[in-house]
């Protein structure tokens, strides 16, 4: 009989054990990113686009908040996904270049919620390093693998957990999804493309890669709601940074090369449906997310000293925002853009840029060099426009344009979203264009940024000991 109630007593004592550490679990949310690859933040349909269907990413939008003034502050793969992790600017963490990694002792996300019990992870697409910054176990090397990610969030109860599940879609060459849903001669050319078949056939082959996106989006979506933790989950979905159509895309320091869509859900938080016209940057997410966990995210150690010697994050945490107690967060945001380590990238041509709710200011510190890197002026795409430009003096201009540009550019954003009429030697503008000139300058002295010899040096910050995407049928490798 006392035998019987010693193990009754065990019992119970376990399960006590077991449900204050399920109970504990719960204390913390779950976070789980999901990451596009090369997608102009307004080519989805809950942001506009009239063509590419989306349903999945489309209610998704509206079961939490649109945060529509995200921003990357690189318009390349590698620094982008750096940034999103680490919390910083990529000059400082030494991410600059695409496929690169940080300066050793660097920590990034996946460090900071391991350190607190998280259990880390990620599927599909990598393109950061070292490993040390990065201690997240890989789930599995294509997003198309919904179970994979589902083992993960089912694995321990009594633990909570983060994971990215990073997708190579809509990544150029366009060459998966459902092809016959979009027929070329039917879609609206956005009006920062040119309009040609070569663009259209182009273009139908990208919203396909975007809906097979839209397909991987859901299914996580329904692995998470299956788990039973989708009200203490966390979801973040960004879009990585523009599409690689020329010009004025991805490769460019332009809206849709540094804006992006981005949708955060979580659940008894954050108001369904409502939007934040804020200004905010990737590197706001790992402060944001700490916060959330308990964290004090200005006390948090990043490992990666900026100029001053100062270790914190270049984020801030964007809860307040989220919990609309403001939609006012930041006065400007950041970007650069490193050619050195792009393939056909050989000229350095290095830029940089400052933005504010109306402005936007862009240095290009070399304007003296050609700018060329092969997957905007290079492709099949790039060629028709050089070969109708022949015939159209405004065409020709433009794509002159994106290779031989002024030292400076200014844009009124709310008259010109798609930055063709420079105001950069327009005396109205010269008091605008001197405040946001100070800024960029004092925001690449704080990040130890000198222009052309930072640019030169990218060469020794190329490496990123990235875990190539798998390829099956469906899955193509990364290439930029």
């Amino acid at each position: 009989m006392k035998l019987a109630i010693r193990f009754l007593l065990a019992v119970g004592l376990a399960s006590l054990a077991l449900l204050s550490a399920e109970v504990h679990a719960a204390d913390k949310p779950n976070f789980l990113i999901i990451i596009a690859d090369d997608l102009t933040w307004s080519d989805l349909g809950c942001m506009g686009n009239p063509d590419v269907k989306t349903p999945n990413i489309d209610r998704f939008a509206s079961e939490g908040m649109t945060l529509r003034k995200m921003f990357t502050p690189a318009p390349t793969c590698s620094p982008t996904r750096h940034a999103l992790y680490t919390g910083l600017f990529p000059v400082r963490s030494g991410a600059y270049p695409n496929h690169t990694r940080t300066y050793d002792g660097t920590a990034s996300l996946f460090t900071h919620l391991k350190g607190i019990g998280y259990r880390v992870g990620i599927a599909g697409k990598t393109h950061v390093g070292p490993p040390a910054t990065f201690p997240y176990e890989v789930l599995t090397t294509t997003a198309d693998d919904t179970p994979a990610l589902a083992k993960f969030m089912n694995r321990d109860r009594t633990q909570p957990w983060f994971a990215v599940l990073a997708s190579t879609d809509p990544h150029e060459d366009w060459n998966r999804g459902p092809k016959n849903l979009y027929d070329p001669k039917k879609l609206k050319v956005p009006a920062w493309q040119h309009d040609n078949w070569v663009t259209r056939t182009n273009m139908a082959n990208y919203y396909a890669e975007i809906t097979q996106l839209d397909k991987q989006f859901g299914d996580a979506l329904e692995a998470l709601a299956k788990s039973g933790q989708a009200n203490n989950t966390v979801v973040l979905f960004v879009s990585e940074q523009g599409s690689s159509f020329p010009y004025g895309g991805k490769w460019s320091l332009y809206d849709n090369g540094i804006r992006t869509s981005s949708f955060i859900r979580w659940p008894g938080k954050i108001k369904p449906g409502s939007t934040s016209d804020a200004l905010m940057q990737y590197l706001d997410v790992p402060p944001t997310f700490l916060e959330m966990a308990g964290v004090d995210s200005t006390k948090v150690d990043t490992g990666c000293p900026d100029i001053s010697g100062k270790r914190g994050f270049d984020g801030r945490s964007i809860l307040p925002v989220l919990l609309g107690k403001t939609n006012q967060f930041r006065d400007y945001i950041f970007a650069e853009h490193t050619t050195i380590g792009i393939i056909g990238g050989k000229i350095p041509y290095p830029i940089r840029a400052v933005r504010d709710a109306r402005y936007k200011y862009i240095r290009n510190i070399a304007p003296e060099n050609r700018y060329w890197v092969f997957f905007l002026h290079g492709t099949i795409t790039a060629k028709s426009l050089e070969q109708d430009a022949a015939n159209d003096p405004a065409l020709a201009a433009r794509v002159k344009w994106m290779s031989h540009r002024p030292g400076e550019e200014l844009y009124d954003l709310e008259s010109d979203p798609y930055e063709t009429n420079n105001l950069a030697t327009d005396a109205k503008f010269t008091q605008i264009k001197t405040r946001l000139s100070n800024e960029l300058d004092a925001w690449m002295k704080q990040q130890g940024d000198k222009g052309m010899e930072t640019e030169l040096a990218a060469k020794s910050r190329l490496g990123s000991g990235k875990v190539p995407a798998k390829k099956t049928a469906q899955v193509k490798e990364e290439d930029q």
